[in-house]
């Protein structure tokens, strides 16, 4: 896409409408997301409160400004074409395809990435992130089922002529006016927009749900309906403890790491997805079926680490007891395990002299500050589809990862998330480098 001139909204402008059109319509067609948004709003207010040094850290890094409005969602489309023109209508909110997710072996048939912005003031304004996952039909064991499938989702268009003309328009000409991007919000919008009415009959619905839940969910509607919406909490246990105090049948277990002092990663858990009545296409007048889809979850974000880091947690997560990483933000620091941002303190330059770059953080010359994790875990997001699509069996998948088609359908390759990391990493430094007039080094 051609560079934006001063006459187009800028991409994170009409990120965040985005994402404030998107919150709005599911609390609409969601009530509970409306009751987990205020629990999550009051959980951050007390935890901000209670812990100045928090409150003071995320402030400098921008945190907090960002925290209320803070979401992310979960699509799932069905064919290469649908992930492409997906893929386009983001790149119009400046949102890239960042990592590789293959669900199949955790029992979801789905490989995913997920759209987000990857600069970091474009994620202090809007860090709306959607987890998008593509339907891998070749996992349907059934070939008649199989080719019944592709057959009904080559018929469907899951955006609209009037987005898609924007999508073409922007692309043409480098942006979109603050008159057409309200315009191309509001027709994005209905892609994600729930609809009671299923495209295929009763019986159709029955043989993908035997498939798999999931199965029944991308293939049988109109399009990707947003299947739950995410805001960020600062403490996930309170939360989980007090949902069903407010009408919410949480999830046993949280996904992700244990509790820390420093978190890290992500946290997520959610409450139990909604059975909604829907009608199929052979219905009578009176006749109604149901499907469960759409849940509400909530996430606590954590420093993102290293490879070393990552390597630690894989270990856990394969082999279970305890978590090898230092509950410490200076450990994690030092030992290369996490990343971190850097600033100059005010002085920092007189004070330098030859001082190393530990003996500058320990005396307050430059501060420091974890990197949010701004990505996902492939174990939590499937534990997470598991649990809400109510599947009584687990369904398991042999075939093996296959990011080169993924990548072919997105038209693109996806963005790695430790190197965005380091590279954020290494710019702080450089920045803090040019106060001091030296290079530093972590």
């Amino acid at each position: 896409m051609p560079p934006a001139t001063d006459r187009f909204q800028p991409p994170h402008a009409i990120r965040a409408a985005f994402a404030a059109a998107m919150s709005l319509m599911y609390a609409q067609e969601v009530p509970q997301y409306r009751a987990l948004t205020d629990l999550v709003a009051a959980v951050n207010r007390r935890v901000l409160a209670g812990d100045p040094a928090l409150a003071e850290r995320m402030a400098r890094s921008g945190e907090t400004a960002r925290l209320a409005g803070e979401r992310h969602g979960a699509i799932r489309v069905g064919t290469a074409d649908e992930l492409a023109t997906i893929a386009r209508a983001f790149a119009v909110m400046g949102m890239a395809p960042v990592g590789y997710y293959d669900l199949a072996p955790a029992g979801v048939p789905v490989h995913a990435t997920a759209f987000r912005a990857v600069e970091e003031t474009a994620l202090t304004v809007s860090p709306f992130r959607v987890f998008t996952s593509l339907l891998r039909l070749e996992l349907i064991a059934d070939p008649a089922l199989r080719a019944e499938a592709a057959a009904i989702l080559a018929r469907r268009r899951i955006v609209t002529p009037a987005a898609l003309a924007l999508i073409a328009r922007a692309e043409r000409e480098g942006g979109l006016s603050e008159v057409d991007a309200a315009a191309f919000v509001a027709a994005l919008l209905e892609t994600f927009r729930w609809h009671a009415h299923a495209t295929v009959p009763r019986d159709t619905y029955r043989r993908l749900l035997a498939a798999h839940r999931l199965v029944a969910d991308v293939v049988s509607f109109k399009g990707p309906h947003i299947n739950h919406l995410t805001p960020r909490v600062l403490d996930i246990d309170a939360v989980q403890a007090e949902m069903p105090a407010r009408g919410m049948a949480a999830k046993q277990t949280i996904e992700g790491p244990p509790k820390r002092r420093c978190p890290v990663l992500l946290r997520q858990t959610s409450f139990t997805a909604l059975e909604e009545r829907i009608a199929f296409t052979d219905d009578a007048a009176d006749a109604a079926g149901s499907h469960t889809a759409r849940f509400g979850e909530v996430e606590q974000r954590g420093v993102a680490l290293t490879a070393a880091g990552q390597a630690r947690y894989d270990a856990w997560i394969g082999n279970g007891g305890a978590l090898d990483l230092p509950d410490d933000w200076a450990a994690l620091r030092r030992q290369g395990l996490a990343f971190f941002r850097y600033r100059a303190a005010d002085g920092a330059a007189a004070a330098a002299a030859d001082a190393g770059l530990e003996d500058l953080v320990a005396h307050g010359q430059i501060l420091c500050d974890p990197i949010v994790y701004e990505d996902f875990l492939p174990v939590s997001a499937a534990g997470i589809f598991q649990s809400n699509l109510g599947a009584d069996r687990r369904v398991d998948y042999t075939a093996a990862a296959d990011r080169a088609a993924f990548e072919q359908a997105l038209g693109r390759a996806v963005e790695d998330p430790l190197a965005l990391c380091a590279a954020a990493q290494r710019a702080s430094l450089d920045a803090v480098g040019r106060v001091l007039g030296r290079t530093l080094s972590a």
